[in-house]
């Protein structure tokens, strides 16, 4: 199997059941079996070349968003693990952010920010307090990921002409998928306009939760191609979505896909993508 040489994951979750609270996890019964810990995901990723990993906040209770950064700073702290900084979670549409992001301007391991838009109504990031708060972050080197479903991705454009300056990263291709060609046509549309916006970058994860099982490196092609295609090489990054990913397909499946779907690519291209550009962005390596 061919992998890259060096590979920085700039989405990775961790779950830890007694340290941290997860809301979520009631609903998902085959990742509350056990946790998730680095070790399990390091047994994997470093022998495929994970050279350098960014943790992604898991959508822990809100009181534990500082727990977390501070549980993942001390994972981060073992001398095999190859966890540089992480994106925490938070709260634009509260005016605490406003402190939330004085701490993390003065604290390098954080290196920007997620508020997960598909579990919460629409009108939340169309606020003047959130956009206000999200668009503190102009010039501070942190960024902003975007999770949002396909239909959400006009009002990820708002959100990103209301905040100019931010450096916005859209997760999961902004959910596209092949398996449905019915909305196939109208998820390209709204990402490529969403790409017109030069502060917004595509994360490459997430694609294999959108197919069935039994899927094809061929079934990932459409959306990933179009995906680079709509930002360029230069603004894409790679990311596991581990454990999410893990519930329908290995780390080295995964892994193996997406090398395969950019092999023809030049050997300046895929380093773009599998670590030049998230070097860049957030700072890591």
């Amino acid at each position: 199997m061919s992998v890259p040489t060096r590979l920085i994951d700039t989405h990775l979750h961790l779950v830890y059941r007694d340290s941290l609270v997860y809301p979520w996890l009631g609903s998902e019964p085959t990742l509350a079996a056990h946790d998730w810990t680095y070790e399990l995901y390091a047994a994997e990723a470093h022998p495929l070349g994970v050279t350098d990993c960014l943790h992604m906040e898991v959508d822990v209770v809100e009181a534990d968003i500082d727990r977390e950064i501070e549980f993942i700073r001390d994972l981060a702290g073992g001398p095999v693990r190859h966890i540089r900084a992480a994106i925490s979670n938070a709260r634009p549409e509260h005016a605490g952010f406003a402190q939330q992001v004085e701490r993390a301007c003065a604290d390098p391991f954080i290196r920007g920010f997620r508020r997960i838009l598909h579990v919460v109504p629409d009108e939340v990031s169309r606020t003047r307090l959130f956009r206000e708060n999200v668009g503190r972050l102009a010039g501070t080197g942190l960024t902003f990921d975007i999770c949002v479903r396909p239909d959400q991705l006009g009002i990820a454009a708002e959100l990103v002409d209301a905040c100019p300056g931010v450096a916005f990263v859209l997760d999961h291709c902004g959910g596209g998928s092949a398996s449905r060609p019915d909305l196939f046509a109208t998820w390209k549309t709204a990402l490529v306009e969403l790409a017109r916006r030069p502060g917004v970058v595509a994360k490459v994860s997430g694609v294999i939760g959108t197919v069935a099982d039994g899927w094809t490196v061929d079934d990932l092609r459409p959306v990933v191609e179009t995906t680079i295609e709509a930002f360029g090489w230069d603004r894409v990054v790679w990311g596991s979505d581990w454990p999410w990913s893990a519930q329908r397909a290995s780390l080295t499946d995964w892994i193996e896909a997406t090398w395969r779907l950019v092999e023809s690519a030049s050997e300046t291209e895929r380093e773009k993508l599998f670590h030049r550009n998230a070097t860049r962005i957030y700072g890591i390596g």
